[in-house]
């Protein structure tokens, strides 16, 4: 195949880019890397175009070169390129560095034994460097455009190879003197650094004179991949946790470099921090973060250093600064920061949080660093959850949260208020004109209000049960706020019962603090209700949740009054699984009288089934046997009564269990008729089957969901009728069908058992146009014809006929397409492919061996299938 144009190129990119998967599992994949790299060297294409389509490896290189040795030869031949532009400006210079080391960098292929990697290093460095190996690249105009690329590609491959660049580092500070773009010099250098001290910390090795300037490795030279390998692969660029900030400190510390040594090291972060203005705000942020995590611990390594810096940082308005800023503090702690730089922080991030104009990702950024904020000297043990010391009542008022609040910023509002509740605990209202705990049990009752409103928004029931949670997890022994919460909660539910749902959630996610009090509650509020109202079904479903063995009786009455108004099938089995509790609870005393009304009495015979079991269960079992019968478990361990084992049984009839296919499905003869393709399928079964449901699945996004197929009875020897499978292609291709039989055993048992894929071929989708105008098909066929261009494509390929002959072969598979005959030489077929794709043949001049076929079609991609399928006829059976 030629070059593409640019157009090609665009519907290429742009089918890929809509699903790489698909596309790379299709008949172009295969050659999409190859062509792209092909193309680059084409002069028929502009630059822009070949910008484009480095964009796309820079993107998707794990798609385009998925293995090493893919990766490998991808890289080379884009270094190949890059050595054959011309002098001249180019904008392809920079995207083919980022593309060779995108390439080795994701498909694994960078190290030593990489040829392509000894070629990329030496150049990176020399461009980096402004030194004689870069400079015959370009013109004098994109030198310094090349260096920060460069210093960007080398920082990544430092980052997959952890200390490779670590006997660069007195060169990269040298360079850092020098003319050149500081930025990309400074985190590069950063990087290294911080790479080299965590592994010469890790084994036991000190500086050994990497920090003083020496020689750039020659070409193919001896590169530090002993470090390398040293170095842990999962290193990242940025800083971890504040927590795992300290799991690295004992690393850290074994290193105990040489006084010579320390000088150096304590010039070179002192060189990096001098520049760092020059950065931009994310930069910097990176650079203290990398800095701050290599020096963390370093024993001889004052953190003195950052003190410049602290003074120009404190004032900072870049929220990525100041996040940098708190890692520090949280580093350092004293060290670094004095007690009035800690108050100073601390009201700046209080001010700034009650900023009326403050964005919404900005606001809960300040309240989140208020919430996490690392003092010096924290009281408590480590770990513990508290608001900062010096953050009382009187600073935070503003930081009150508000009903007007969005649910996001008032939770974590909230947060901070449980938190001056839990260091207000022994300060009770003396002489207070404020008090936490009194604002937070009012924000509370406002809160469920507006939950209680029928027909509100669910959010606002959701935020309620939000912040009844999180005051619950930071004020679980705090028996002055949980008791109100108790209360209002019963009185919200008894408000509003269709909140059952929620009340369910938040008992399964509290503590016994709230939720033993609160189950009596709910308890309480549900069994004093009449139980024939419109939310019976909301309580069953509280009393499922809260039912134990305090208070049966009253429980009980309920269930009595309740089980002649549960007339569905939903609020029957709600009532059974109330019974269940009870039983599991160790209730007997009135719950077998009540089981045996609801085996006598409820209309649906699934229930009355149930209420008679557990009545068995209760009259028969004692309770540690009851309680592992009624468990959800089915492997129980084996009891001496029978009773269990039926139980059991019982359990697996109403459960879906996997067994082996008992039956074959196979794809009958094709049926070219109708709007859609349709597969027609056989079915042979081995034993009787009944209630078969075949379900089909397609891989990727070719087709539509496909629909169930249904069959009440399946019996071996007997014939079935076939079966219609309906199909929806999204796109003409062929595809696999993954089935699934779901079935019902002459046992009683539903099973469900998974089957050998189904082909769906090319010719399956194939659908005839309507009936031409009598006298008139060649004209019609001709419309059809001239139709697709200049649109679609068109192509001629050579048919092998075999023994057959032209008029057989056209009888067998295309009789249903064809629209003008002159047999038995000539034959003109158009073929309707879903959902609005066509295929043209022309089939004329048919010679002994075979006929020259030409071929038209508004779908390009249609061209491969069609010749696949032409050229296959003459085997076809």
């Amino acid at each position: 195949m030629g070059p593409l144009s640019r157009e090609t190129w665009a519907q290429r990119l742009g089918a890929f880019r809509a699903s790489p998967s698909a596309f790379m599992a299709g008949p172009e994949g295969e050659d999409l890397g190859r062509d792209l790299l092909n193309e680059l060297r084409s002069e028929k294409l502009s630059e822009q175009t070949k910008v484009s389509l480095l964009a796309l490896s820079l993107e998707y290189p794990a798609q385009l070169w998925p293995d090493a040795a893919a990766a490998e030869a991808a890289a080379t031949s884009l270094l190949d390129t890059l050595v054959l532009l011309p002098p001249r400006p180019s904008a392809l210079r920079r995207p083919l560095l980022l593309a060779a080391t995108t390439a080795l960098a994701a498909g694994n292929a960078l190290g030593p034994t990489s040829g392509a990697s000894r070629r990329l290093l030496p150049l990176l460095l020399g461009l980096a460097s402004g030194r004689d190996l870069g400079r015959g690249f370009g013109p004098a105009s994109e030198q310094r455009p090349l260096q920060a690329t460069a210093c960007e590609c080398l920082r990544e491959l430092e980052s997959c190879k952890p200390g490779l660049l670590g006997g660069c580092l007195g060169l990269l500070r040298s360079l850092l003197g020098q003319e050149g773009p500081v930025q990309p010099l400074s985190l590069l250098l950063a990087l290294a650094l911080r790479n080299t001290l965590v592994i010469q910390a890790r084994a036991r090795a000190g500086l050994q004179g990497l920090l003083v300037a020496g020689d750039m490795p020659a070409a193919g030279g001896p590169w530090n991949w002993t470090l390398a390998e040293e170095g842990d692969a999962n290193l990242q660029p940025q800083a971890p946790s504040w927590p795992a900030a300290e799991e690295e400190e004992c690393g850290l510390a074994v290193l105990e470099p040489s006084p010579e040594e320390a000088r150096e090291l304590r010039a070179a972060v002192a060189q990096l921090l001098d520049t760092s203005y020059l950065l931009t705000p994310v930069a910097q942020a990176q650079l203290l973060w990398l800095l701050g995590w290599a020096l963390r611990g370093l024993r001889g390594q004052p953190p003195v250093l950052f003190k410049p810096q602290l003074v120009r940082l404190l004032g900072t308005a870049q929220l990525t600064l100041l996040h940098a800023v708190l890692a520090l503090k949280a580093a350092f702690g004293e060290a670094l920061f004095t007690a009035q730089d800690e108050a100073l922080l601390l009201r700046r991030l209080t001010l700034a949080a009650q900023h009326p104009a403050l964005p919404l990702p900005a606001h809960l950024f300040y309240l989140h660093c208020l919430l996490n904020f690392p003092e010096n000297w924290p009281l408590g043990p480590t770990g513990e959850e508290t608001a900062p010391l010096l953050l009382g009542p009187r600073l935070c008022r503003g930081l009150l949260p508000s009903l007007l609040h969005d649910p996001s910023a008032l939770l974590a509002h909230l947060h901070l208020l449980c938190l001056l509740c839990a260091e207000d605990e022994e300060k009770e209202e003396k002489g207070q004109d404020w008090c936490p705990r009194h604002y937070l049990g009012e924000l509370l009752a406002g809160l469920r209000q507006r939950a209680a409103l029928h027909g509100g928004p669910r959010a606002l029931a959701t935020l309620c049960f939000q912040a009844s949670y999180l005051v619950v997890h930071c004020l679980a022994t705090q028996p002055t706020v949980l008791t109100p919460l108790t209360h209002g909660l019963a009185r919200l539910y008894r408000a509003r019962p269709a909140l059952a749902p929620h009340f369910v959630d938040l008992l399964d996610r509290v503590g016994p603090e709230l939720g033993e009090p609160l189950r009596t509650a709910l308890r309480q509020e549900v069994v004093s209700r009449p139980g024939r109202d419109e939310a019976l079904r909301w309580h069953l479903q509280i009393l499922s949740k809260v039912a134990d063995g305090k208070a049966p009786s009253a429980t009980l009455g309920f269930l009595r009054a309740a089980a002649a108004h549960c007339t569905d099938w939903g609020l029957q089995q709600a009532l059974l699984q109330v019974c269940r509790a009870l039983l599991r609870a160790g209730v007997g005393e009135g719950l077998a009288d009540l089981l045996q009304a609801l085996a006598r009495h409820l209309e649906d015979p699934d229930g009355r089934d149930h209420a008679r079991l557990y009545y068995i269960l209760l009259a028969h079992l004692a309770g540690p046997k009851l309680g592992v019968a009624l468990g959800p478990s089915l492997a129980a361990p084996a009891l001496t009564s029978s009773l269990v084992a039926e139980n059991q049984g019982f359990a697996a009839v109403l459960m879906v269990q996997e067994a082996p296919a008992p039956m074959r499905l196979s794809v009958g003869p094709r049926r070219a008729a109708g709007p859609v393709p349709v597969l027609q399928l056989q079915v042979e079964v081995l034993e009787p089957l009944y209630s078969v449901e075949l379900r089909f699945r397609v891989e990727g996004q070719l087709y539509a969901p496909l629909g169930a197929v249904h069959v009440p009875c399946l019996l071996p020897g007997r014939p079935c009728r076939p079966l219609h499978l309906p199909l929806q292609p999204r796109r003409p291709a062929p595809a696999q069908l993954a089935v699934r039989a779901l079935f019902a055993t002459p046992a009683g048992l539903t099973c469900h058992a998974h089957l050998p894929p189904l082909p769906v071929n090319f010719a399956d989708l194939f659908l005839p146009f309507p009936r031409a105008p009598d006298g008139d098909k060649q004209g019609f066929f001709e419309e059809l014809w001239d139709s697709c261009l200049p649109e679609g494509a068109e192509s001629r390929l050579w048919c092998p006929l075999g023994p057959q002959g032209l008029e057989a072969l056209v009888a067998r598979h295309l009789d249903p397409f064809v629209v003008v005959a002159q047999p038995p030489t000539s034959y003109h077929v158009a073929i309707r492919l879903p959902p609005a794709s066509r295929l043209l043949l022309r089939l004329e001049a048919a010679q002994g061996d075979g006929v020259p076929v030409a071929l038209r079609t508004d779908d390009w991609a249609v061209l491969p299938l069609a010749g696949d399928y032409l050229r296959g006829l003459s085997a076809a059976v």
